[in-house]
């Protein structure tokens, strides 16, 4: 037995998913509210005899570890962690090389929480660092037990002492970045400071942030913990853990620069807010935030910083599919003093950002000299620079004409400029961007539609006849398709299942949605359905190979362009055909 077997064996899916949607019994399956839409009507369906979930409104499903993935952000690595501290499975005894890496990282796990417990400790013993939580920063205690806000003593070793005697050594300690070594004994690597706790997308703490109480001669304002096993500043998003709710429902993200920026949102409400390590935002930032959203929009100051850091993070959000756009700070210097002069502010900020890119090129109109040739000449080198690494060659044709019309210059000509240097590799999207396009979206819902008819009901196998794998856009999907075709006559025995054995996941959610959609039809009524589903599959495959041969006539020469006419030509015959009523089973 696997990990993964030992956490389902020992969990069950009605009991994970309870932790996130209300369940409702409805005969042998449940039924909840979808957490990825606004619905008012029940469209998820947990299925307890086959482990397995479907949500009807977005077309998504799985088990219940892709289910946790989906709602905490998770990678399959991260999910497997949290389930197997949930069903009490230790992963250490399935890793070969890693166990020692697991142990210590739950060694140092605990000592974080110990750690966050007693910095919280002396923050209601010290009437400075009182002072400066709750009345210089207005911080409410609500916030600042959220938050787990607390104030390491500048004293020493004092909490290095604490944890050795709680069994802790100082290398355990030493690693965990919460101490280190001062004229050769170990000493805390935090004093005299505010302790603001890092916590992982469960609410773990995996490192902390320390703000200088008093004022010390060429100390640092701010103290992070190092890199360690638990804690990497290049991933770590601060606050999802109490933001990744609310950025789920209102679809889209606010990343600060500041921890406390994060602390003073989520005190008046606007809880979709969290922060990286400044401006240094990075491609793991952004693929974290891409688990809950594709509308990211940056806080960041417009200074030489704040526009420095848009044109490193266009080219990131571009490769990952992200949507980017800049929030405009008005009469502040950043979000925190504008909330406490007037949260309506904020959020009226956050709800009206400029799409990045726009924003950048503002910047640089305001502070470049276009009537000069040298300022025609930076403007261009700076943003053609961004414009150059766009993964979307219409997002890319847009701004030649936008920036050919701000200097009075041909597209040509910034053509052959953006052209001219040579080009970087990029990395190809990821498949898990496709649902970003709505098209794609739809059409996935319709071949799981389409596939649960045909797999459940061998009779209406004919309706697979017309279609090819290529017009199914999921390999899962294809998969059955083709599985289906040279097995018609497949009714499920277990000699046949051995083929399905790479989809058996799929094949299980297909026959969920079946028996939840269709299961109570009559044959004409099937019939019917899985005509018309055929169609719509049909339709969009042509919609889909069509704009594909658009965009290679835009560079064809006249022998391609023949031929690419000649395949145009044969795509709408078989639209005609389908449209007449004449494609069917």
């Amino acid at each position: 037995m696997d990990a993964v077997e030992e956490i389902k064996q020992r969990l069950s899916i009605e009991d994970v998913l309870s932790e996130y949607v209300e369940l409702k019994r409805a005969g042998r399956n449940f039924k909840a509210l979808s957490p990825f839409s606004n619905e008012k009507t029940p469209s998820l369906m947990i299925s307890p005899e086959k482990q397995i979930w479907h949500d009807f409104s977005s077309g998504k499903g799985g088990d219940m570890i892709s289910f946790v993935m989906e709602m905490e952000g998770l990678d399959f690595k991260g999910t497997l962690e949290l389930l197997a501290r949930k069903a009490g499975v230790d992963l250490s005894q399935y890793q070969r090389s890693s166990g020692g890496n697991a142990k210590l990282k739950k060694r140092l796990e605990e000592a974080h929480e110990l750690a966050t417990k007693f910095y919280q400790t002396h923050l209601t013993q010290n009437p400075d660092a009182i002072n400066y939580v709750f009345k210089k920063r207005r911080i409410n205690k609500e916030t600042a037990l959220a938050f787990k806000i607390g104030y390491a003593p500048n004293n020493g070793s004092a909490l290095t002492d604490f944890l050795i005697k709680k069994g802790f050594t100082a290398d355990e300690l030493t690693k965990a970045g919460l101490s280190t070594r001062r004229s050769g004994r170990p000493s805390d690597m935090f004093r005299g400071r505010i302790m603001i706790p890092l916590m992982d997308p469960q609410g773990v703490v995996i490192g902390f942030t320390g703000r200088i109480l008093a004022d010390v001669p060429n100390a640092p304002k701010y103290l992070n913990t190092p890199q360690t096993l638990l804690y990497d500043k290049g991933r770590h998003v601060f606050g999802l853990h109490l933001a990744k709710e609310k950025i789920r429902k209102t679809k889209y993200a606010v990343v600060v620069e500041g921890n406390m920026d994060v602390v003073a949102s989520h005190q008046v409400g606007v809880t979709n807010v969290v922060a990286t390590a400044g401006t240094a935002m990075t491609e793991h930032h952004l693929k974290t935030l891409a688990r809950f959203v594709h509308d990211v929009r940056l806080s960041f100051d417009q200074d030489n910083a704040g526009i420095a850091a848009a044109e490193r993070v266009i080219p990131l959000a571009s490769k990952t599919g992200v949507s980017l756009s800049i929030i405009t700070i008005p009469g502040a210097k950043d979000p925190d003093e504008l909330i406490q002069a007037d949260p309506k502010k904020w959020q009226a900020a956050i709800e009206t950002p400029q799409y990045a890119l726009d924003w950048l090129i503002d910047q640089y109109k305001s502070r470049l000299d276009l009537d000069t040739a040298p300022g025609k000449r930076e403007f261009s080198d700076v943003i053609l620079a961004v414009v150059r690494t766009l993964q979307d060659s219409v997002e890319q044709d847009h701004y030649l004409g936008t920036v050919g019309k701000i200097l009075g210059v041909s597209k040509d000509a910034l053509a052959t400029k953006l052209v001219a240097k040579p080009e970087t590799k990029r990395l190809k999207r990821h498949v898990e961007l496709a649902p970003l396009d709505p098209l794609h979206a739809e059409t996935v819902k319709s071949e799981n539609h389409f596939l649960s008819l045909v797999l459940m009901v061998p009779n209406l196998r004919p309706f697979l006849q017309p279609l090819t794998e290529e017009m199914f856009v999921e390999t899962q999907s294809s998969e059955l398709y083709a599985f289906l075709t040279q097995n018609p006559e497949f009714s499920g025995t277990s000699k046949e299942v051995g083929g399905l054995k790479n989809i058996g996941q799929y094949c299980k959610m297909l026959a969920l949605l079946y028996e939840e959609l269709y299961s109570h039809l009559e044959s004409i009524e099937l019939r019917y359905e899985a005509a018309r589903l055929q169609v719509r599959l049909i339709e969009r495959y042509v919609k889909r190979k069509k704009g594909e041969l658009a965009e290679k006539m835009r560079h064809a020469d006249e022998t391609e362009t023949g031929t690419l006419l000649q395949k145009a030509k044969a795509l709408d015959a078989l639209l005609k055909l389908t449209q007449e009523g004449e494609v069917h089973g």
